[in-house]
């Protein structure tokens, strides 16, 4: 009996551990295995370039830098821009410049760091993010709108018709300033009631849908309210997690009002005096992001990476979708254009919302981005578009400013 219990003793001894490390192993396995079936981020974002563009030549850079300075010095003259520019080649910053003061009262100057408000450049960021769901079957660019946003009152209009204008819909701005009892302009409005008053006041449609071509803000503003159906996350935090965060842009943002209203840079008349808050800066989609020239650069180059969409869909990004009656003037899938009968063709997007002015360059052949963005009104930011022609065959003609959101 005794050598009985001696030997299960003995084979006890050695099963132990084999069993402590048979136990250890299969929970590193396991926990290797729990790493690897960790589900991924199915969340579509916009990605960095994977490759460089080439280099520039230093005698070329202080070349295109001395014609671009001079350019700036004549536009605004005696320093007198109140704002952010830059101008940039293959991703390399040619020249940039920041002047003037971001908050007069304190005497907060403008730096490379200091998020300026995109007012409706806002629009080609929103465009992005709505781009990316369709190209990752989150929505479709030709479903109803009216499948995602179920009380949207308008049968006919598309996601498409939404990006590039042609929903018929008005602009939220006009119809909420009327004084027929549509909205108290005493209560702050949101993207949400917007899409309530269509479907409940007596509204309509400013023209029958998909007939014409026509700007309007409301289109961007229900966009907004699509991102969040798709995402399931706020406009603010959809945009952070798609787009911001991914390209590293830290300086850009998504105004929302109850907590930045105080502290976001103001914006200013000509003559300095500070326009205030009003009860449309709550809507989000067609403005209200703030951002820098550099992290714009950053979300240019990442747009014009091959790999931000398939060959189809960015197609037709740049496809005219406002050409009922010929001309050189057109809309994309949320980016302005001109087309000249040459076949040379200008991408850029302009913005205005109180004092605040923007202008946005893509020039695609040239793989250049011009940015200039002010937060004291001045039709002077729009005028960066004379710079193309540095870069390559741009036939402006400049007979006259121009004033284009």
């Amino acid at each position: 009996m005794k050598m009985i219990f001696i030997k299960k003793t003995n084979i006890l001894q050695l099963i132990l551990p084999i069993l402590v490390l048979c136990s250890c192993d299969f929970k590193n396995k396991m926990g290797m295995s729990a790493e690897k079936e960790k589900p991924k981020d199915t969340m579509p974002h916009m990605e960095p370039p994977r490759k460089k563009l080439p280099k520039l030549t230093a005698q070329y850079i202080n070349a295109k830098k001395n014609a671009v300075e001079h350019f700036y010095n004549k536009n605004w003259s005696n320093n007198s821009m109140n704002g952010s520019f830059l101008v940039a080649q293959n991703g390399q910053i040619i020249f940039e410049k920041y002047e003037g003061m971001a908050n007069f009262r304190d005497e907060r100057p403008i730096t490379a760091s200091t998020p300026l408000h995109l007012a409706s450049v806002s629009k080609i960021l929103t465009a992005a993010a709505v781009l990316k769901l369709i190209d990752a079957g989150k929505i479709g660019l030709d479903q109803k709108v009216n499948t995602i946003i179920r009380n949207f009152p308008f049968p006919e209009v598309t996601v498409k018709m939404l990006l590039n204008h042609r929903s018929g819909m008005r602009n939220y701005a006009y119809f909420t300033d009327k004084k027929d009892g549509v909205w108290d302009r005493h209560n702050i409005l949101t993207n949400k009631d917007i899409v309530d008053l269509m479907a409940t006041k007596e509204i309509g449609l400013e023209s029958r849908t998909n007939t014409r071509f026509a700007y309007c803000n409301t289109n961007y503003a229900v966009l907004a309210l699509i991102i969040e159906k798709a995402t399931g996350l706020s406009y603010e935090k959809a945009m952070a997690r798609m787009i911001f965060k991914p390209l590293g842009m830290n300086h850009t943002f998504v105004f929302n009002y109850d907590r930045d209203k105080d502290s976001i840079v103001p914006s200013y008349k000509g003559n300095k005096v500070e326009i205030g808050k009003d009860y449309l800066d709550k809507i989000y989609g067609d403005k209200n992001i703030y951002s820098t020239p550099r992290d714009l650069l950053k979300f240019d180059l990442a747009r014009n990476n091959p790999d931000f969409l398939s060959p189809k869909l960015l197609k037709l990004v740049y496809t005219p979708f406002s050409q009922e009656r010929k001309g050189e003037r057109n809309y994309g899938l949320g980016i302005r254009m001109i087309n000249w009968e040459t076949g040379q063709n200008f991408y850029f997007h302009n913005g205005w919302w109180h004092g605040n002015t923007s202008s946005y360059i893509t020039l695609l052949k040239e793989h250049v981005t011009i940015i200039s963005l002010s937060n004291k009104y001045t039709t002077k930011t729009y005028q960066t578009k004379k710079l193309a022609p540095l870069f390559g065959d741009y036939p402006f003609k400049f007979s006259k400013e121009e004033n284009e959101e």
